[in-house]
C-alpha cells in the first residue's frame, strides 16, 4: 500500500460585517474572513493538504482568485473538486487532522457540526476527520483578533492491487 503525507495552512485577515464560515457552517460572530470566496479558512487548507499530498500544487494554482468564477464560491465546492483529484489518483483519505488557530468566538461548540459537514463532502466518516480549535494567549495576529490560521494534514493511500485491475486513462481509472 502506498501512503502520501500532505500539510496545509491558510491565514485570511478577519473584518467586521461579514459572514464567518469554518469547515462549511456559518458561525456568528461579529467579524468574517476577507477573501475572494466564502473565506473559509478550515477547507482552503484542507483542499492545500489534499494537493500538496498529490504533488499537485496548491489552491492558488488550481482556484485562483484572480478567477471571476470563483468569486463567492461555496469552498465546499472546491474541496470536492479536490477529492475527485484524489480519487481519479487512486487514492482515498485514510483521515484528517485540522488545527483552527482563532481568539474568539469559543469554537468547541462547532466542532461536531464542522467535522460532519467536512465528512459529508469528502465522503468519509465523521472519525476520520479531526478538528481542533486553539487560541494563541492574545499574541500575534490571531490573538488579537486580526485574521485567523489553519493547519492540516491528510493521509492519503492507495491500494496497490488497483493497479493490477485498473489503469489510469485520462480522467480516472478504467478496468483493464
Amino acid at each position: 500500500m502506498k501512503l502520501r503525507i500532505g500539510n496545509g495552512f491558510d491565514v485570511h485577515q478577519l473584518a467586521s460585517g461579514l459572514p464567518l464560515i469554518l469547515g462549511g457552517i456559518e458561525i456568528e460572530h461579529t467579524k468574517g474572513c476577507v477573501a475572494h470566496s466564502d473565506g473559509d479558512v478550515l477547507i482552503h487548507a484542507l483542499c492545500d493538504a489534499l494537493l500538496g499530498a498529490l504533488s499537485l500544487g496548491d489552491i492558488g494554482q488550481h482556484f485562483p482568485d484572480s478567477d471571476e468564477q470563483y468569486k463567492g464560491i461555496d469552498s465546499r465546492i472546491l474541496l470536492s473538486q479536490c477529492m475527485d483529484m484524489v480519487k481519479k489518483r487512486g487514492y482515498f483519505v485514510v483521515n484528517a487532522d485540522c488545527t483552527i488557530a482563532m481568539q474568539r468566538p469559543k469554537l468547541a461548540p462547532h466542532i461536531p457540526l464542522m467535522r460532519k459537514s467536512l465528512a459529508q463532502v469528502m465522503e468519509l466518516d465523521v472519525d476520520e476527520i479531526s478538528v481542533k480549535a486553539t487560541t494563541t494567549e492574545h499574541l500575534g495576529f490571531c490573538g488579537r483578533e486580526e485574521g485567523v490560521a489553519v493547519m492540516a494534514t491528510v493521509l492519503l493511500a492507495q491500494n496497490e492491487p488497483i493497479k493490477e485491475l485498473f489503469s489510469f486513462k485520462g480522467n480516472g481509472w478504467v478496468r483493464k
